[in-house]
């Protein structure tokens, strides 16, 4: 083979696995689920009552440590065939099935996770207790994998061959710099390759209004006409809003302008302690103002509006305030992987959820005024250490290459923080549910009944979604009122919204129907090729007027002149 063919060949390869990383950590972004976190003493605690529970049964731990032994004595003979999952790409070396000491150690890891498997399955704990159990024994098999280290990872001992210890050198440089910069933590994206409102968030417009909360953006019309009836976008607090802005062939604010369709977004302040107080109460005041501003800058008194995750949760109660004050500015809601009626059985890592881990996560954001980003982000990448941590320990360190570039893992790096106020609210929402039961929520001095809303709304949920299962997000359409037009999309809770046209493996599932279970609405959907966007512009164009011819001008004279062109200065951290 020649040279050229080689490295070709080498690039290829490298690109493949760059991808492979890309599509793991792009579906565990930060969502709501961490706000909650978990404790050292949490951890404990799961590992002393499994402990516990052992000790009570000491038959059946005895029954394990046989069997365990008898898989050892197979091992050793070679005649032991444990496969590695379809999905699990630490061990694609050839080494660990060619080389006899390396596969042996493979099989000894292989057994010894099959048997803690079995031994959890066979102790007699509740189901959330197991569920703890399986948390705290997944992160030790997870950290003791032989890929973790060098002497046991081939494929980094044959880079490091190859370079002539090139690869270690420049793996102690990368940990070097994220202990000085990156919290101690495996970068995981090269954060040299972007620049927020050169490569990101470049999509054109201009701050129309800002008040203390937030800046509101609005985006220049891409077609001479425009429907008349706006939409504004409520972003998650817990990241930066242009999750939906991000380079130009992902951007949906450009694919929505395209369309027709006038945009305004919100772009959160980042706070710090000194707002410790701002809570739901403050971010509505903001966000009406918003809502005002949108009506006043386009002389509509309707507008549609969309919320993903935690601003979809603010959305809905901002939409249930305005219609419990008679204020019906709401034309059409659509919600993005939004979780409104919250279940401590949703998903895995909500299963430290409970009273005292959620007053300890309160009191903690209390004592230093915010929930602050980086920590949120350090949580979260221990709830899927594998995909978020190991994974780049391996690449970064023992490999010495740089992390990917890719644009949605360096929004979900570029961290913001919640006041401690608003924590507590959202901390009350998955302690308390009241968004289930109208009337449970009140902000504002108004009740919140959500089954109140009778205008039409979009969900939309992820097929792999684990932050916001679309289990969970379905249940929404069970407490809200209104025609609902629910849709699953492929992928996982960023990707599936970040889901432009194009993409070839984008599908989608449909279902006129809205039956009690979530399982009866799969049996009946419909899967279509291609992404939802299509499909949600389509709705959006129908609940947006007519058209009218777009102004060349962005914001209003007056109260509401264009200031800086997207995307503003809250987005960078500056304040007021």
């Amino acid at each position: 083979m020649s040279s050229n063919s080689q490295n070709s060949a080498q690039r290829s390869a490298r690109n493949r696995k760059s991808e492979q990383m890309i599509n793991e950590a792009a579906g565990g972004v930060t969502g709501l689920s961490p706000l909650v976190g978990v404790r050292q003493d949490d951890l404990v605690d799961a590992l002393k009552s499994t402990t516990v529970q052992a000790l009570k049964q000491p038959l059946l731990a005895a029954k394990h440590s046989a069997g365990f032994a008898s898989k050892m004595v197979d091992v050793l003979a070679g005649k032991s065939s444990y496969q590695v999952g379809r999905k699990d790409r630490r061990f694609n070396d050839d080494t660990w099935q060619e080389n006899g000491l390396y596969k042996r150690l493979l099989q000894v890891y292989l057994a010894l996770d099959e048997s803690f498997d079995e031994w959890v399955t066979d102790l007699d704990l509740g189901a959330s207790e197991e569920r703890k159990a399986r948390f705290v024994v997944d992160l030790l098999t997870d950290g003791v994998a032989p890929t973790n280290y060098l002497l046991t990872n081939p494929a980094a001992l044959k880079k490091a061959r190859a370079t002539r210890g090139g690869s270690l050198v420049q793996g102690i440089r990368h940990a070097l710099d994220d202990i000085r910069h990156n919290n101690k933590m495996p970068s995981q994206v090269d954060k040299s390759q972007f620049k927020v409102g050169d490569n990101l968030a470049t999509t054109e417009g201009a701050v129309v209004f800002r008040n203390e909360v937030l800046e509101l953006i609005q985006y220049q019309p891409k077609t001479a006409r425009v429907q008349k009836i706006p939409m504004l976008v409520v972003p998650p607090q817990i990241n930066k809003f242009y999750v939906f802005d991000l380079t130009p062939e992902k951007s949906m604010f450009k694919f929505i302008v395209e369309q027709g369709l006038q945009l305004f977004t919100v772009s959160w302040r980042n706070p710090t302690s000194e707002q410790r107080h701002w809570g739901l109460d403050e971010y509505l005041n903001a966000l009406t103002e918003a809502v005002e501003a949108v009506q006043a800058i386009t002389g509509q008194p309707k507008l549609n509006l969309m919320g993903a995750c935690s601003g979809g949760i603010t959305a809905s109660i901002l939409a249930g305030y305005l219609n419990a004050v008679g204020n019906d500015a709401i034309n059409a809601l659509t919600l993005m992987v939004c979780v409104l009626s919250q279940d401590r059985d949703d998903s895995d890592i909500t299963v430290f959820a409970n009273p005292r881990s959620i007053e300890n996560a309160r009191r903690s954001s209390q004592k230093k005024g915010i929930l602050d980003g980086a920590e949120l982000s350090r949580v979260f990448n221990w709830m899927r250490p594998n995909d978020l941590i190991w994974n780049y320990v391996v690449n970064n360190y023992l490999m010495g290459n740089k992390p990917p570039a890719f644009d949605i893992l360096y929004w979900n790096n570029d961290t913001t923080n919640l006041p401690a106020q608003l924590h507590s609210d959202f901390l009350d929402q998955i302690l308390t549910n009241p968004l289930a039961t109208p009337g449970d929520l009140t902000v504002l001095d108004q009740p919140i009944d959500l089954s109140a809303l009778d205008y039409d709304k979009y969900m939309l949920g992820g097929v792999t979604d684990h932050i916001t299962p679309w289990h969970a997000c379905y249940r929404s359409t069970q407490i809200m009122g209104g025609d609902i037009r629910f849709i699953l999309s492929n992928s996982g809770h960023i990707q599936a919204m970040v889901n432009p046209p194009g993409n070839p493996k984008a599908n989608y599932f449909s279902n006129d129907a809205l039956p009690a279970s979530h399982e009866e609405w799969l049996e009946g959907a419909q899967q279509h090729a291609g992404t939802w966007w299509d499909d949600w512009a389509g709705w959006l164009q129908q609940r947006s007027g007519k058209k009218v011819i777009a102004r060349k001008t962005l914001g209003k004279r007056g109260a509401f002149e264009a200031m800086e062109a997207a995307p503003g200065t809250y987005v960078f951290g500056v304040s007021q």
